[in-house]
């Protein structure tokens, strides 16, 4: 069946057109674009009632007036050419012989195609010829959406049914297809078809996606190149973008399209639960370090497949946003180093040999987040070297803090920790229990004392209080805290509380 355009219709012998205007004097592809209707009229200005993408039959009976003055028809065009007319068929032999000369130059000048409809053709054949091909051509790209559904099915059946999957749609589409996410391009077909680069635009793109977690789909371009993105997987649990080299997709590509959306969602969420089960034995390989069990930590990584990095190491501490981010996990695992990678309390935790520990500044480069490193430490002293990274995160003077360069690194640097905190409010509970019951400032004068060097009349000066009563508050806060503070493990220990908890600097 012929396409819907100019073209076909002058083609049909039974409808006996004949083109008017040369077809090099029309504007280029104007006999070929899709003519999405036919219609009729003898106004002076259809327009209003006009589409773009429209062809236009008249009798001329708005002209009979005009004579062979150009400027009515000359004005006539120039409103149908602006209105997004396709062409103009004239009925001859109603209101006047022949087509108008007036109305043929006019069409020339405005590149618009106008062909002869004779008296014993009517109109209603050229609508009707056009609306069977409109209807033809429907029915072939529900057809062909139907076989390309059903062949991408067929496709997802096999082992390793993603690839196929996305290689059938290739085929289908007649363009490049690929799946990325922030890290790495998962798939392509055809192999190859865009460069380096264009992967490397893509992957921002995609990353921006997944990190709003919710399913969408966008339009891009990356060197001039267009694609169309839609993210694969449910809302907070994106798994990666299927990318479309297309400028845009009409609606029975979209159809195939979102059926390959759903095909591949389920794949990767099958690849998910793989995913997860590695994720949980690493959990696991981390746990058994922090409690200093090495060797069976080292046995359950290399039965796994993933040995242990050799010491001394570093370990790393990556905020949740990191940690939530897709692909990330893909990214490390393809550096290509011993790695140990494992979720622990919404935060991702990296256990790597120093020599590699220059992959956290170019993994928080690359998406963004907050991470804190260790100095180096021991296998058997992971649990160390994790307190000294989430200690370095927490007091975030970089995007990649490292403990080392701390102001004041070391065991005091501990006291900052939010764990520390929690602990020294525990321990202080009693005194501010009962300042609060009594009206008293047992913990006021405690901090005072220690600021003045445990020195009672300089904390007494600075309580504007008699040496005396302060003696008397130190007896009952040590008393209240079990602590002896005329030791210097007794004073250490609450010194410390008071300097966690924020009431010494």
């Amino acid at each position: 069946m012929a396409s819907p355009t100019i073209r076909a219709l002058l083609a049909r012998p039974e409808l006996k057109l004949r083109l008017a205007t040369p077809e090099d004097a029309v504007a280029p592809g104007a006999l070929d674009a899709t003519v999405r209707w036919v219609h009729s009229s003898d106004l002076a200005d259809p327009t209003p009632f006009l589409a773009g993408g429209m062809v236009l039959l008249t009798t001329g009976t708005q002209f009979r007036d005009a004579g062979d003055d150009p400027k009515p028809y000359a004005a006539y065009v120039r409103r149908l050419a602006r209105s997004g007319m396709l062409g103009l068929g004239f009925g001859t032999e109603v209101a006047r012989e022949g087509v108008p000369e007036p109305l043929l130059e006019a069409c020339l000048a405005a590149h618009l195609p106008l062909w002869e409809v004779p008296y014993d053709t009517p109109f209603i054949a050229l609508a009707r010829a056009n609306a069977e091909a409109l209807a033809a051509v429907a029915y072939e790209r529900r057809t062909w959406a139907l076989e390309a559904q059903r062949a991408v099915a067929v496709a997802a059946l096999r082992p390793d049914g993603l690839r196929p999957m996305l290689a059938e749609l290739s085929r289908r589409l007649g363009t490049w297809v690929g799946l990325v996410d922030a890290a790495s391009l998962l798939h392509e077909h055809p192999g190859g078809g865009i460069d380096a680069a264009t992967v490397a635009g893509l992957q921002r793109h995609a990353g921006d996606l997944l990190v709003r977690g919710v399913q969408a789909t966008a339009g891009v371009t990356v060197d001039d190149r267009a694609f169309h993105l839609q993210t694969l997987g449910q809302r907070g649990r994106l798994r990666a973008v299927l990318a479309i080299e297309a400028e845009e997709l009409d609606e029975q590509h979209r159809a195939v399209v979102t059926t390959v959306v759903a095909m591949a969602a389920l794949a990767l969420e099958q690849r998910q639960d793989l995913e997860q089960a590695r994720d949980a034995l690493a959990a696991g390989v981390l746990a058994a370090l922090v409690r200093g069990d090495v060797a069976f930590a080292g046995d359950v990584a290399r039965a796994s497949g993933a040995p242990l990095p050799s010491s001394p190491v570093v370990v790393a501490v990556a905020d949740e946003r990191l940690a939530a981010v897709g692909g990330v996990g893909r990214w490390l695992d393809t550096r290509g180093v011993p790695l140990l990678r494992a979720q622990q309390g919404g935060d991702l935790v990296m256990v790597l040999e120093e020599a590699d520990a220059p992959l956290i500044d170019e993994l928080v480069l690359r998406h963004g987040g907050a991470a804190g490193v260790s100095e180096p430490v021991a296998l058997d002293s992971v649990a160390g070297g994790l307190a000294q990274a989430r200690t370095a995160r927490e007091r975030r003077t970089a995007p990649v803090t490292r403990f080392a360069d701390l102001p004041g690194a070391g065991v005091l640097a501990l006291l900052d920790a939010p764990e520390a905190r929690t602990v020294a409010r525990a321990a202080l509970e009693p005194l501010a229990r009962h300042d609060a019951e009594h009206g008293t400032d047992l913990v006021a004068t405690v901090a005072a004392w220690f600021v003045a060097d445990c020195a009672h009349d300089a904390a007494a000066r600075a309580l504007g209080v008699h040496r005396h009563t302060v003696r008397a508050r130190l007896a009952a806060a040590q008393e209240l805290l079990g602590q002896d503070l005329a030791t210097v493990a007794g004073r250490a220990q609450v010194w410390a509380a008071l300097r966690a908890a924020g009431l010494l600097a």
